[in-house]
């Protein structure tokens, strides 16, 4: 069975976003990095080489893979930021209205910068999430 790519490292995460070209996704980094950590009160891990999480669980699937990934967290992609475990709690929905410029993938949220949506929202999000996550996982 193949491994699992995405799993945390001993990378640096301040050393990670310090080197992110463009300018506004580095700081936009900085923030997230911030306000994901306070509001969880984990620290960033890198999650393989991108990837910045926090909190982590472990999953199963029904065909027998299984491994460990990040609750919360994001990545300051080229194109946009890539936001993970923000959409699965029931109030989740009504969040996503009200937070402005987004496009939504699979399990993830785009946001082109941090500017074009609501940060309290996404603190919301975030808040709401995070136990979300971790009490369904538990259950």
């Amino acid at each position: 069975m193949n491994e699992n790519k995405t799993r945390p490292t001993t990378a640096s995460v301040e050393e990670f976003l310090a080197c992110v070209e463009h300018p506004v996704r580095r700081a936009d980094g900085l923030v997230l990095a911030d306000l994901m950590g306070r509001v969880t009160g984990e620290p960033a891990v890198m999650w393989g080489p991108t990837m910045v999480g926090f909190g982590s669980y472990h999953y199963r699937t029904v065909s027998g893979r299984e491994g460990d990934y990040l609750v919360v967290g994001f990545s300051p992609r080229k194109s946009s930021l890539s936001l993970y475990g923000l959409t699965y709690a029931p109030e989740s929905e009504g969040l996503l209205e009200r937070l402005g410029k987004h496009k939504r993938g699979a399990g993830c949220l785009y946001v082109n910068t941090l500017a074009d949506v609501d940060a309290s929202v996404l603190e919301e999000l975030t808040a709401v999430n995070y136990p979300y996550i971790l009490d369904s996982l538990s259950s």
